[in-house]
């Protein structure tokens, strides 16, 4: 498949920004929608998505070059060069997270309350865009004799896009189903981050791209932390609920 959706004035779209950019409206559409059920204002949700998306994509961007500098170092300006790709989902995530503590705190509104909300719709945004790496043949494993392997230069691969891909779909809906009988504030983000976790760690595992730091593949070692970091704050946020802080 082309990469290439179509071009306008000789400029060409990608199907990888496309899907990126359908992922994002589906996120925020769900979020507005839950914002509703859990008495969150609709403005404070399109308000932070204004913040949310630019910075998430600045910080999945950084994050990728940072670990790929010597691919950047000779020619600084294919930074900026984000339709090619290049963009690490654990970044995006961190920036998220970070602006989300920041507009809470300005808007005087829950951090978790709206973290929860804000997140519902990411994991499925994920597996809507994860479809991109398949078009752009990236992000998929080593060699395999799997009868559901891709063909990627004339080798038959672990299609691990695809697995994140049912992976983060998965993870959608059981937070979906969960969201109205979540035992804390905060429950769902704290939910994603340790089943994202788990699952990223062992895919990764099986991929062929991975931004390293030195021996360490980063998506792995950062998806450990993340999953001992869930863990954690799933202990101390449902002590707090039952003591009524």
């Amino acid at each position: 498949m082309d990469r290439v959706a179509f071009s306008i004035f000789g400029v060409d779209i990608m199907w990888y920004g496309i899907l990126i950019a359908i992922g994002m409206v589906v996120a925020v559409s769900i979020s507005l929608k839950e914002s509703k059920r859990v008495g969150l204002k609709e403005e404070d949700i399109i308000d932070l998505a204004l913040f949310l998306i630019p910075l998430g994509v600045v910080g999945a961007r950084i994050y990728y070059v940072i670990f790929s500098w010597s691919q950047y170092s000779g020619n600084i300006m294919e930074i900026f060069n984000i339709r090619e790709g290049g963009l690490a989902i654990h970044g995006g995530i961190i920036a998220g997270i970070l602006t989300g503590i920041v507009f809470s705190k300005i808007r005087k509104i829950d951090f978790f309350k709206l973290a929860d909300t804000v997140i519902l719709g990411v994991p499925l945004a994920q597996s809507i865009g994860r479809w991109g790496n398949f078009i752009n043949k990236e992000a998929h494993g080593g060699p395999t004799k799997l009868p559901w392997g891709i063909m990627v230069d004339g080798q038959r691969v672990h299609p691990t896009f695809l697995y994140e891909s049912i992976w983060d779909l998965l993870i959608f809906i059981l937070i979906f189903l969960r969201r109205k009988k979540k035992k804390y504030d905060g429950y769902i983000i704290v939910e994603y981050i340790i089943l994202y976790s788990f699952g990223r760690f062992f895919i990764e595992g099986l991929r062929t791209d991975s931004l390293m730091l030195g021996p360490i593949r980063m998506a792995q070692f950062i998806s450990l932390i993340g999953f001992v970091v869930g863990i954690v704050l799933h202990i101390i946020l449902s002590k707090r609920s039952k003591n009524g802080i």
